[in-house]
């Protein structure tokens, strides 16, 4: 119907005519919103982490919706509800298929990330970045030639250790991240590790915008002597971020002021940037 409106300029009715399609047809709405089937399918999926639509819409009609496969594929997708079928090996915090809620408090998700830079002398140096997604809060910045799994974790408990463990943490696919090592201290700790979908950066917004800002007012603006010289520039960055430099996703308060309750509350709508 488009094609032959716009590609040979016809009217709605011309077009309705040579394919034999009524107009009625073509200008219906469904007027059903299915928010009861769309709950419970939510619900369902919940429950059984593992399962597809398929065994979904079999569930369904054993409660007596009466659905076939093909409306409660069409939800399942509009509400994302896909299996990531290519999920770390070792999984057993990770969080396999929720919603993510709207965040109220500090520490209630975390977010991480590695960036890589250089010396002067070009050699190769890596930062493990840690913000929390609430406050904006840069909680560590740690630099070092070679991170591991293991530095990740140590990185992790000494945080925790100053302000608490948060609920849940946001990262890639990442071979540190999915490492036994990481997956056994989540499990152990009873936090969620939420791993980004391949190819979807924006499921991280908030450690990418970050980056960003980190590459921009610091790596990009120094020389680094050495790696000492790294990690006192970067940290001297990092208090600067959290204690003076305003954003405007917090009223313009500095993330420490705006966590110890000076920022009431975000203008308008929340978004996620840095």
């Amino acid at each position: 119907m488009i094609f032959l409106r716009l590609g040979f300029k016809l009217s709605e009715r011309r077009a309705c005519s040579l394919i034999r399609l009524g107009r009625s047809t073509m200008r219906y709405i469904s007027k059903k919103d299915d928010l009861e089937l769309k709950g419970r399918l939510s619900q369902l999926a919940g429950k059984n982490p593992r399962y597809g639509y398929r065994r979904l819409t079999i569930l369904l009609n054993r409660e007596g919706w009466g659905v076939n496969r093909k409306k409660v594929y069409r939800l399942y997708r509009a509400e994302g509800l896909e299996i990531r079928r290519k999920t770390p090996k070792r999984r057993v915090a990770c969080k396999v298929r929720s919603a993510r809620p709207d965040l109220t408090n500090k520490n209630q998700r975390w977010s991480m990330d590695f960036m890589s830079d250089a010396l002067f002398n070009r050699a190769a140096i890596r930062l493990f970045t840690l913000v929390d997604n609430y406050t904006r809060e840069s909680l560590a910045i740690e630099v070092g030639r070679s991170l591991r799994g293991r530095d990740v974790v140590a990185t992790l408990d000494a945080v925790g250790v100053a302000r608490g463990l948060p609920a849940s943490i946001c990262c890639d696919n990442g071979s540190e991240f999915t490492s036994k090592v990481v997956d056994k201290w989540a499990y152990l700790n009873g936090v969620e590790l939420d791993f980004s979908g391949p190819g979807k950066p924006v499921d991280n917004a908030y450690i990418e915008s970050f980056n960003g800002r980190l590459r921009e007012e610091c790596l990009n603006q120094h020389w680094f002597l050495s790696m000492e010289d790294a990690r006192q520039k970067v940290e001297r960055w990092r208090q600067g971020y959290n204690w003076v430099r305003p954003h405007s996703s917090l009223g313009n308060y500095p993330p420490v002021e705006f966590a110890a309750g000076l920022g009431h509350s975000r203008p308008g709508k929340k978004r996620q940037t840095i």
